[in-house]
């Protein structure tokens, strides 16, 4: 149950016939979209979906929507963060602005939807700092607060982050949006 709301909150894992979901949008809003169509439709419930990843300025933008896999399909993070540093390598401090991005959406087996997006504002560190977090978090650096995301603690982060803020933001969406999900289905019934 999520805290105080009456929702009760399952993990993708709770439904294995929904299978891998293939992320063919161009953005990160398109992703979102179509995970929680996808797991709305296989399931039968109301489904949250989230994709995110890094935009770097120097870079045009990217790796964006290809964060995960931007040093190719079998890459890891250490590989991801290599490629990283080496395109940004020369680069001084103030040409590494550069910003996490989750866009976030709900949608309802009736095709109700709604979507959020959250941005964290940043640099790319010049070298990996941290033990923390996963993926780019050792070289994506807060100003505010001087530190990269993987020294922070978990409520540091989760205060600061992009899928904090998306996922506020659609909170503050959610009973507008569930007198909509239920009123468009003639008795179907939504936490």
């Amino acid at each position: 149950m999520l805290a105080g709301s009456g929702i009760e909150v399952l993990g993708l894992d709770a439904f294995p016939r929904v299978g891998e979901i293939a992320e063919t949008g161009a953005s990160f809003a398109e992703n979102a979209l179509i995970k929680a169509k996808a797991v709305a439709a296989a399931s039968g419930l109301v489904a949250v979906a989230d994709d995110s990843g890094l935009e770097v300025d120097a870079l045009s933008g990217a790796p964006g929507v290809y964060s995960a896999r931007y040093a190719g399909e079998k890459a890891g993070d250490r590989e991801n963060n290599a490629k990283l540093l080496a395109a940004l390598a020369g680069a001084p401090r103030e040409n590494r602005a550069a910003r996490f991005v989750c866009a976030m959406a709900a949608c309802a087996p009736n095709g109700e939807t709604i979507a959020a997006r959250g941005v964290w504002e940043g640099q790319i560190a010049m070298a990996p700092s941290g033990a923390g977090g996963f993926g780019y978090d050792p070289l994506f650096y807060d100003p505010a607060l001087n530190k990269t995301a993987a020294e922070l603690t978990g409520e540091e982060k989760n205060a600061r982050s992009h899928r904090g803020r998306a996922l506020r933001e659609l909170l503050t969406l959610w009973p507008q949006y569930m007198e909509k999900a239920r009123g468009k289905g003639a008795g179907e019934t939504y936490p």
